[in-house]
């Protein structure tokens, strides 16, 4: 469904029981970041939240997409697989073979229907430009600061509107924009992005190139901006996909070459000048919960500010997950799941990005296998697929598996593995806030074949299926190797052959010596799997301690595999898996790139937050989540200290 505006779908959220507002002031710079966290992470995405009170003329609406219910309602659809649902008819339909004129005819009502979801621009202005602000100043909007060392304000559900200067096609992106003054900004669009080479093509023409950025409007944009469309595919076609109706421009007042959603809160109008010097933006606390660290981008000069009467701001934050960008990322996921399984590879059934992964770290997928090697076949296919390509780990399943039910898929997975050989390893291009790459955006990628193996496949000179030694013991491990702090040994009680190793590294080379030491233990056989991570870290908190490995692994780099005969079959070979999911450094890991710090809250403002909470109305006391992880963290600055 479409709703006309943003105060539409609030009404909607307020009539579902899926909103609160708050009319106590609360500062944007911090307080309204350090509610929304504790919210988010209180079960089930907790509510939207409308704040009210704000010290400007304009409300802030935060979680808004924050939870399944909610992404659902701003997608029009009661599961988030009704889409897929949808894609895969569409798919079916348009390939299925039409050999008479009645089969053709048939087409035309849905061809009918793809008319009526372009973008159309109308004549004079729209309810966004209700309002002009003659003397434009981004002061006068509540713009959020999310964590105590960004390097500022940040504008962070902006839909940012360019076009290519050659073609005139547009893009819909969404890239963060640290607020420097009255009508300055950073863009911060990364070099993979499509509104980094429209900038990229402006320089060659050395011309200033027009940016508008909208806010608010059908919360379908803002997802949109969002989605992982081939190039040349309007974000604004699958706005009207979604909501099934036609998205409304109109042209903005300043730079008339742009459009924007007729129905959008407020529109920032500018343009970036290539030839200028770009500005140092960042640190930014961002969605793999460690903090980006500052770099150079183009700096966006503000040249209109308008909105509608009764504005909305709309605004989000991300760090640790879970977040609401947990939801983005799972509307994603279901959405796109049918293009990839229809157009590149048709073996997929189901694919899954567990939240710890914080989207490209970690994806699982399903496949049906019906011949050696198909899981390498699939491997391939999705690191060339468009922004899969930013992936780290790949899981591959059998058909078989639960892929939602983590301790069930571990398990399967694990059965099936061979450490020596169902490992694979490459590297290529990642995200540029991956912070564990050795260098920026280009690091090591890591595919666990868990499928069933062919008699191609198997390789019967190692130990594969032997049960766990039932003398291994946390008290074993931390008794031979001191710098193990603590031993999570849980998950054999699953029968997943997997350990996690809360260690101090203290020398060059410690994991991989421990890993081997470790190996050479009777009682290690049948283990397929260790993962270390910090001594800091609780490794009997598992989705903490996957966070943790699967932001700090670069598993090219960082993976050890360990063989020697069996001591118990003295005709196989033993192998283990080692990850190194530990923070690197210059001293122990010849580790040259800045190392970026955790994203927690500050005390005063948790404080501050304590102290008003029973004014707020969002009912028995939360605790900030940051106070769990303050004693993870290395100093207190977004880089973290060399251990010199």
């Amino acid at each position: 469904m479409a709703y006309r505006n943003q105060q539409e779908f609030i009404q909607a959220l307020e009539r579902a029981g899926e909103l609160v507002r708050i009319k106590t002031y609360v500062d944007p710079k911090l307080e309204i970041a350090e509610i929304t966290d504790r919210i988010s992470k209180s079960g089930h995405g907790g509510k939207a939240l409308l704040f009210e009170n704000t010290g400007t003329d304009f409300p802030v609406l935060m979680n808004a997409y924050g939870s399944e219910r909610r992404m659902c309602m701003a997608l029009g659809v009661e599961h988030l697989d009704d889409v897929t649902r949808e894609i895969e008819g569409l798919f079916h339909m348009l390939s299925a073979p039409r050999e008479s004129i009645l089969d053709k005819l048939k087409l035309l009502p849905k061809l009918g229907q793809f008319a009526s979801w372009m973008p159309k621009v109308k004549s004079g202005r729209g309810e966004c430009q209700e309002v002009v602000l003659e003397n434009p100043d981004i002061g006068v909007l509540p713009v959020i600061t999310c964590w105590p060392k960004d390097g500022g304000p940040f504008v962070t559900l902006p839909i940012i509107h360019t076009k290519d200067p050659n073609n005139g096609n547009r893009n819909v992106g969404m890239y963060r924009m640290q607020v420097f003054g009255p009508t300055l900004t950073g863009m911060h669009w990364h070099k993979h992005k499509v509104s980094a080479k429209h900038f990229s093509e402006y320089k060659k023409t050395g011309q200033r190139m027009p940016v508008a950025v909208a806010l608010g409007g059908d919360p379908a944009y803002a997802y949109s901006a969002t989605a992982p469309l081939p190039e040349n595919v309007d974000e604004y076609m699958l706005a009207g996909f979604l909501r099934k109706k036609k998205v409304e421009l109109v042209k903005c007042i300043t730079q008339p070459e742009i459009e924007v959603p007729a129905d959008a809160d407020f529109v920032i109008e500018g343009y970036v000048d290539p030839n200028e010097e770009m500005i140092w933006e960042g640190p930014f606390g961002d969605h793999t919960g460690y903090y980006s660290l500052p770099d150079w981008y183009p700096r966006f000069h503000i040249t209109a500010i308008t909105h509608r009467r009764n504005a909305v701001y709309p605004a989000t934050i991300v760090g640790i997950p879970p977040q609401e960008d947990a939801w983005l990322g799972k509307a994603t996921e279901r959405i796109f799941l049918a293009p990839i399984k229809m157009t590149l590879i048709p073996e997929i059934i189901d694919m899954d990005m567990p939240v710890e992964g914080v989207f490209h770290n970690l994806v699982i997928t399903k496949i049906k296998k019906d011949y050696a090697g198909q899981a390498q076949k699939v491997m391939n296919a999705m690191w060339g697929a468009g922004q899969m390509m930013f992936n780290k780990i790949l899981v591959i399943a059998d058909q078989d598996a639960t892929i939602q039910d983590y301790p069930a898929l571990a398990a399967a997975v694990l059965r099936h593995f061979n450490p020596a050989t169902d490992a694979y390893f490459s590297q290529g291009p990642m995200d540029v806030l991956d912070h564990s790459c050795s260098k920026l955006g280009f690091g090591g990628k890591m595919c666990i074949d868990g499928t069933a193996k062919t008699e191609e496949e198997y390789d019967e000179r190692y130990l594969v299926a032997a049960p766990v030694d039932k003398g291994l013991s946390a008290s074993l491990l931390m008794g031979q190797f001191q710098e193990i702090k603590k031993a999570n040994l849980s998950l054999l009680q699953r029968d997943i052959p997997c350990l996690i190793l809360s260690v101090k590294k203290q020398r060059p080379g410690h994991i991989s010596a421990l890993h081997t030491a470790l190996c050479q233990l009777e009682e290690m056989e049948g283990i397929k799997m260790v993962v270390y991570v910090e001594h800091t870290v609780d490794a009997e908190d598992l989705p903490v301690a996957l966070w943790r490995c699967c932001n700090n692994l670069d598993p090219r780099r960082d993976h050890l595999v360990t063989e020697r005969p069996s001591r118990k079959e003295p005709q196989k070979i033993f192998a283990c898996l080692g990850l190194d999911g530990t923070r690197k450094t210059p001293e122990f890991d010849n580790f040259q790139r800045d190392w970026p710090n955790i994203i927690v809250a500050d005390d005063a403002t948790i404080a501050a937050v304590d102290k008003k909470w029973e004014q707020l109305g969002l009912g028995p006391f939360l605790p900030s989540p940051s106070l769990k992880f303050k004693d993870q963290m290395y100093g207190q600055e977004a880089i973290a200290p060399s251990v010199a």
